[in-house]
């Protein structure tokens, strides 16, 4: 998969990325890493991808004052890092999954029921605080926080961060874009599409390990929408999703819980909503499962598909499109009844 280069042309295949919580080694190695990933799932699937330009909406340098440190031997050290980009283990073996998925499908809904009312209010604010306090710390500081900037100006984190992603999305504005994000950083991607840029085109949202399906942050977007005047009973797709919104969850990633996004996410004025796919995050670092991991999201076989088929959408006829997102859809439903027959 070649890393950060494009021919350009009238318009253009770019990807643009957005990284979720905790402080991140600098860009480029972010980016290299991610690309990586990527290029991994691609040539498990024996895919030759076509060349993209790629590159990152980075924010954690607005909340972590230093980068992590790719050199740093010392574990003891802040800068460690403990989860760097590994390759895929070649005896990883995946988990049963049928006891937790039953679990998560009877709690997710009920824990939106007794936190959310019909308004998408919330309801026991004090134990979602708490939660966001005690686990989230960016993401309390995006909800929260302030910056003070240069001239002296107190602006809200969230508007500075959103910026980031902002900048990027009108740079490319007039390209074909996909857009990915993970954990946090789907919460950013979905605020940014609904409350600054409305009006750009996005063809393909992807959100991975999100938390968007946790009644505190569904309530949070409702808050804003409502102070905005665009509150309409339910929460929507943003407007410039144009073709897809594809949720990719491992059932095991504590983050994203409540992984049916479909369930809170009305589709917009052009019928997208989010079509969620469980997969398996297979990335380990020192022997050690993280099922919440980007690089092991980039890598599944289910978004590699779905990643090629965006880079030959400049190729592909309508026809031919409409034909290769219908057969994905219909392996992903193959898959899921092949699960329901072997419990």
């Amino acid at each position: 998969f070649p890393a950060n280069r494009i021919q350009k042309a009238e318009m253009a295949n770019v990807i643009i990325g957005i990284h979720g919580l905790g402080n991140k080694p600098p860009k480029k190695v972010l980016e290299e890493w991610w690309l990586l990933s990527m290029a991994e799932g691609l040539e498990k699937k024996k895919i030759i991808a076509r060349s993209a330009h790629f590159e990152i909406a980075f924010w954690a340098d607005i909340i972590h004052k230093q980068s992590l440190d790719p050199e740093e031997k010392d574990p003891e050290s802040p800068l460690f890092i403990d989860e760097k980009y590994e390759t895929a283990p070649e005896d990883f073996v995946p988990e049963d999954i049928s006891t937790r998925k039953r679990i998560v499908d009877f709690l997710g809904p009920q824990m939106n029921r007794i936190f959310l009312n019909d308004d998408l209010t919330l309801n026991y604010s004090f134990i979602t605080d708490a939660v966001i306090s005690r686990y989230f710390n960016d993401l309390e500081e995006y909800y929260t926080g302030t910056i003070t900037t240069a001239n002296n100006a107190i602006v809200r984190t969230a508007y500075v961060i959103r910026e980031r992603l902002y900048e990027l999305l009108q740079k490319h504005r007039n390209d074909k874009i996909m857009l990915l994000s993970h954990s946090m950083g789907s919460v950013i991607a979905f605020d940014v599409l609904t409350f600054l840029a409305r009006e750009i085109k996005v063809n393909t949202l992807v959100t991975m390990g999100s938390p968007l399906g946790l009644p505190v942050v569904i309530s949070r977007i409702a808050a804003e929408q409502k102070q905005r005047g665009i509150y309409k009973g339910r929460i929507a797709t943003p407007p410039g999703v144009v073709e897809n919104w594809y949720n990719f969850s491992d059932i095991l990633d504590k983050v994203a819980f409540n992984y049916r996004l479909s369930d809170y996410y009305n589709e917009n004025e052009a019928g997208v909503k989010p079509v969620d796919f469980l997969v398996v995050n297979d990335y380990e670092a020192n022997g050690v499962r993280n099922p919440h991991k980007s690089f092991g999201y980039l890598r599944t076989p289910e978004f590699a598909e779905i990643l090629n088929t965006f880079l030959l959408t400049e190729k592909l006829s309508a026809r031919e499109k409409l034909a290769k997102k219908v057969a994905f859809l219909k392996e992903g439903l193959r898959s899921k009844l092949k699960g329901i027959k072997k419990k």
